[in-house]
């Protein structure tokens, strides 16, 4: 856990998408729009018994063959515990940090979920479980809001989460306490 100063950041963590399998499936994707373009556009033989147009064949390497891999290698879930909340983005879907601020958290753990039974998969995903921001891993730290709102942030690193978030609360639950005795000193 990085400690930081009475704002922070408590906790930071980078995670990327590790999952063997995914990446098996995107190289083979490729593999294979790379051979029907190469049959189809460069060598001149239509591939299969109804053959795409070669401009929807270049179109499907392109976005398939070669923008999904570079978006899942690119894409990163981040994660943040400063003084004044968690946040959490994930590039590039999100350009910015999403926050939830200290105040809304009713109660925080570490857990473990399954991915796709709890969400339905990867990424930001809502579910019975409520919504999920998962990139990698089985582990995470369940969220309840003050409005009910159920939100799980994936970390390889959950229970330094947990700390962190603890350490956040116990930082702003003092600055307050501080800010109003210190007005009370005043008047």
């Amino acid at each position: 856990m990085e400690q930081g100063t009475v704002t922070g950041p408590y906790f930071i963590e980078h995670q990327k998408f590790r999952q063997r399998w995914l990446w098996f499936i995107l190289a083979a994707m490729t593999v294979f729009l790379a051979y029907m373009l190469i049959q189809q556009v460069v060598m001149g033989r239509p591939f299969g018994n109804n053959p795409a147009p070669d401009y929807v064949v270049v179109i499907l390497f392109f976005i398939f063959g070669v923008g999904f891999p570079v978006l899942f290698y690119i894409m990163t879930l981040t994660t943040e515990v400063r003084g004044d909340g968690i946040y959490i983005r994930l590039f590039p879907l999100h350009m910015g940090f999403h926050r939830i601020s200290l105040g809304e958290l009713k109660t925080f753990e570490a857990r473990t979920y399954n991915a796709l039974s709890e969400y339905g998969g990867w990424g930001i995903r809502y579910g019975p479980s409520g919504k999920a921001y998962n990139i990698s891993g089985n582990r995470g730290v369940q969220l309840e809001l003050a409005s009910g709102e159920r939100i799980l942030i994936g970390s390889q690193k959950a229970e330094e989460l947990v700390s962190a978030i603890g350490i956040a609360l116990e930082v702003s639950r003092r600055r307050e306490a501080f800010r109003r005795n210190s007005g009370r000193a005043e008047g």
